[in-house]
């Protein structure tokens, strides 16, 4: 049982880290205006989002992605039993969508996703709320879930 769930929590983590790892093209679109296919040559290419947006895309979707496929790996070391994994499974694989979503979204909202209403950067649109809502929700479940691993991998060591 817990191969199978530590199998399909790599394999999310890596459909979030190629997600993650394609935002990397669109850093580089929009650090340079375009795109080069041949040397010398960058084809302009209008992009949506600001170059920093598309940094956390990048790196944000990567850190998620490590963050599922190291815990799917630790599971057994810890000692977490069935229970404990499905839900710290269903947790983690959820906050790196949920953080997906939001990094994504942010490059559509003037706002940055960080707020539902209007803030210093922008106003709030649609994107704002689908990259919030999630987002939040799931910040506290990740830290839940952080906190669960913590004390399962304490109470089960020995000095």
């Amino acid at each position: 049982m817990l191969g199978q769930l530590q199998k399909k929590m790599i394999g999310q983590g890596a459909v979030i880290l190629l997600i993650g790892m394609c935002a990397g093209i669109g850093l580089l679109v929009s650090l340079l205006g375009g795109l080069e296919l041949i040397p010398g040559n960058i084809i302009p290419m209008g992009i949506p989002g600001k170059t920093d947006a598309w940094v956390r895309a990048h790196i944000g979707g990567m850190m998620n992605a490590f963050l599922i496929m190291i815990v799917a790996l630790i599971l057994p070391v810890i000692g977490a039993s069935a229970q404990q994994s499905r839900r710290l499974y269903w947790m983690l694989v959820g906050t790196g969508w949920a953080n997906t979503v939001f990094y994504w979204a942010a490059l559509f909202a003037p706002n940055r996703a960080i707020s539902f209403a209007s803030n210093q950067y922008g106003p709030s649109n649609l994107a704002s709320i689908i990259g919030l809502a999630p987002a939040l929700l799931f910040a506290v479940i990740s830290i839940v879930a952080v906190f669960m691993i913590a004390k399962q991998a304490l109470t089960n060591s020995t000095p």
